[in-house]
């Protein structure tokens, strides 16, 4: 084996030690795109991290208040005339990272994200209207 090696060597005029200097510099070229893709691949979950923080709107709510709940579903089924909130349902308590636990009128628990409420202004009268009568002569 080792005299067809050698053989083969001498034939293809190959120099070994150039060979293997090749090698070693395309190991190392490898190491250094990997570790490139590495760094990379550590910045884009960064910046994608950064925009999606931005765009998390704070919400802060009290326990006892009225909240109505996002519908989700209606991406899934759609439907023009359906309602995107429900509710309302009252505070209970609050969690950490934004989860918030509300109770529904029967006085069932249940957990959700906190981007999926907003407050349930429960009669509330904007302003007063004036109604002026306008007599002809």
């Amino acid at each position: 084996m080792e005299y067809l090696s050698a053989w083969v060597v001498k034939e293809i005029n190959l120099d070994l030690e150039a060979a293997g200097e090749a090698r070693l510099l395309q190991l190392n070229e490898l190491d250094e795109l990997r570790l490139e893709a590495y760094e990379n691949n550590k910045l884009y979950k960064e910046q994608t991290k950064r925009f999606h923080n931005k765009m998390i709107v704070k919400r802060e709510f009290n326990v006892g208040d009225k909240v109505l709940l996002y519908n989700s579903r209606l991406r899934l089924f759609p439907g023009k005339l359906k309602e995107k909130w429900s509710g309302p349902f009252v505070v209970t308590d609050m969690k950490a990272h934004g989860a918030i636990e509300v109770a529904n009128a029967a006085g069932t628990k249940f957990k959700v994200n906190g981007q999926r409420l907003k407050l349930y202004h429960e009669g509330a009268f904007i302003g007063q209207v004036e109604v002026m009568y306008l007599d002809t002569p």
